[in-house]
């Protein structure tokens, strides 16, 4: 079985890419002054941290279809931590969110920096004009490591296929999602919708199609590993719902509850309003959204979505998820044993989560 210690060293890997892309865009930067530095340094923050587990689920194709270990690959994949980043800062920007990773998000941070330089107008404003111009400069930089990352072009022309729909699928999934929240809509299938294409499919997915293509993969791969990465990647979305309500803010970098206060539609929440009494019900109504919701609130409405059965059901839905894409991996034709194993194990890392 691939070791927790595998597992960061390709971490590893992958930040000195980012590194070195954070200090080669500095450097090509430098004739804009001093100035550029801010946005520059929000970016290094931006892309801190994390688990890494889209350029793994990318690596591990990579290697399922029986391509070598190679330095190149890691560039190419260290883009989705990129475009990862980027919709992270942009999320916060529509949620209003004060923290990410236990660290003021980045619209938080620029309005900070225009009321310590003594800038004129809105600091608010100006800090969320600086995190869209940040979210934006990070999407632009995860398309160019795939193009640098000095593979052949026509392996790169195979992956921007797949790097493309990813794109156009997130931003989607997003404006659903935003969507979702001004309606107020209840319902588990369009929450479902929202997920796959917010979250579910560019966590999983498409990273594994990403490394297949790279490598040259047949059909038949990235078929499997759409059988495998589907119900994984809802899984892990699912995962983060709980989280998202329930989580530890000493372990997640978040206020606890903050799904709740952001009015998110999420699954855990839809089937808490399809099964839970009237009280908890209305409990539910009067937290979504709210954003001076406090403790007493929070707890009120986590006792309301376990006692309306929405967590056992939810707990229960990633478990059968996960199954179905342990199922799919186990009949996948992988060519590579250690890379079977690994993405096993990246299964488990993703679902059973607290962070």
């Amino acid at each position: 079985m691939a070791t927790g210690q595998q597992r960061d060293d390709l971490a590893a890997r992958v930040e000195r890419a980012l590194e070195e892309l954070i200090a080669e865009q500095r450097h090509a930067l430098v004739d804009l002054g001093a100035d550029v530095d801010a946005l520059v340094d929000a970016a290094a923050a931006a892309v801190s941290g994390g688990k890494r587990l889209r350029p793994a689920f990318c690596y591990w194709a990579w290697r399922a279809a029986g391509a070598p270990d190679d330095d190149r690959v890691i560039v190419a994949a260290s883009g989705l931590e990129l475009l990862h980043a980027s919709s992270l800062v942009h999320d916060d920007v529509m949620d209003a969110s004060d923290l990410r990773r236990g660290h003021p998000s980045s619209h938080r941070a620029f309005a900070e920096l225009h009321r310590d330089s003594h800038l004129t107008g809105s600091p608010d404003l100006f800090g969320v004009g600086a995190a869209i111009l940040l979210g934006d400069l990070l999407l632009t930089w995860s398309g160019r490591q795939l193009r640098a990352s000095g593979l052949p072009p026509d392996a790169i022309t195979r992956a921007l296929r797949y790097f493309d729909s990813m794109r156009t699928e997130l931003i989607s999934g997003q404006y659903l999602d935003l969507l979702a929240q001004a309606s107020g809509e209840e319902s588990v299938p369009r929450a479902m919708r929202v997920l796959r294409y917010k979250s579910a499919k560019y966590t999983v997915e498409r990273p594994l199609h990403i490394g297949a293509a790279l490598a040259g993969a047949g059909q038949d791969l990235l078929t499997a590993l759409t059988s495998y990465g589907v119900p994984l990647g809802e899984a892990f979305q699912l995962r983060d719902d709980i989280l998202g309500v329930f989580g530890n803010p000493q372990v997640t970098g978040k206020p606890a509850g903050d799904d709740l206060r952001e009015g998110k539609r999420t699954v855990l929440t839809a089937r808490a309003m399809e099964t839970a009494s009237p009280e908890h019900r209305a409990t539910l109504l009067a937290a979504l959204g709210r954003p001076d919701l406090d403790a007493a609130g929070v707890a009120a409405a986590q006792r309301a979505i376990i006692s309306s059965g929405a967590l056992a059901a939810v707990e229960r839905l990633i478990s059968q998820l996960t199954g179905a894409a342990l199922t799919a991996l186990d009949r996948a034709a992988i060519v590579d044993e250690e890379a079977r194993e690994a993405l096993a194990e990246l299964a488990d890392a993703a679902t059973r989560r607290e962070v």
